[in-house]
């Protein structure tokens, strides 16, 4: 496929579809401006509330392609909604989304990456340490997932449910991260503080120098301290206007 099929979805759907459409086409842009995309792989979905219908990107486009208006719409099981829709999805991407947006029906987005910082803290026996602000947030609410191949395999999906839990950040072993938020913004603000944690981290690391560790009792209360920091918000909500804005400037079209 060298043309992308052009779709207008902006008065096809409703006002709060659309509003997502172009969060979640944001979102897209920002995983290509801080190069955490991957060729065509790894995936952001976001649910439609009060739905089982999911938003995920087009198999086959390149993040910076994503739009508001080509974002495919499927239900939990993976049909396409639009039966006119010109694309397809990723199983692989469908299995993972799919299992955690059936148990975490609060969370309105998932993100997964396969970013070299998250593969390699994700793939040391110990994990993500304490060894920064970032790392507290993201030991705050920390899951681990085993690596089983390719995730095509839907009995995996018990597993990835079980271990993800109510948390909100999870290491895939030898895979990536995934990361869950109420918003588009604060799934973002999570990747964004777990990637910074596995940087900071393997950075500390080659050093080779002895680190020094945070104590349990500030990842127990580093909720409440961050809670207070962003006057009752989370910090998705505080940092999403101003990621927005550097998005419209950078990609004026992702909104199409």
């Amino acid at each position: 496929m060298l043309t992308i099929p052009k779709m207008n979805l902006k008065n096809k759907v409703s006002a709060q579809e659309w509003k997502i459409r172009v969060d979640l086409a944001a979102c897209y842009r920002l995983m290509v401006m801080h190069g955490w995309d991957d060729l065509i792989h790894t995936h952001i979905s976001a649910r439609i509330p009060d739905t089982d219908h999911l938003l995920i990107n087009a198999f086959g486009l390149a993040f910076e392609e994503v739009t508001a208006s080509n974002l495919v719409k499927i239900d939990i099981h993976g049909n396409i909604i639009d039966k006119n829709c010109p694309f397809e999805i990723n199983p692989a991407g469908f299995t993972i989304h799919s299992a955690v947006h059936e148990v975490r029906h609060d969370d309105m987005c998932a993100i997964h990456v396969h970013t070299t910082e998250t593969i390699a803290v994700a793939s040391l026996e110990e994990g993500l340490l304490p060894l920064s602000q970032y790392s507290m947030f993201a030991l705050a609410s920390m899951s681990y997932h085993d690596y089983e191949g390719l995730a095509v395999n839907a009995d995996e999906k018990l597993r990835l449910q079980r271990d993800l839990g109510a948390a909100n950040f999870m290491l895939l072993r030898n895979h990536g991260a995934l990361t869950m938020g109420k918003t588009i913004g604060d799934a973002f603000m999570h990747m964004y503080d777990l990637t910074r944690a596995c940087q900071v981290q393997l950075q500390v690391m080659a050093t080779n120098m002895k680190p020094v560790y945070a104590p349990q009792s500030i990842i127990d209360n580093i909720k409440v301290q961050a809670s207070i920091v962003h006057t009752g918000k989370t910090g998705g909500e505080t940092v999403w206007p101003a990621m927005m804005r550097r998005v419209y400037r950078a990609y004026p079209d992702f909104a199409e």
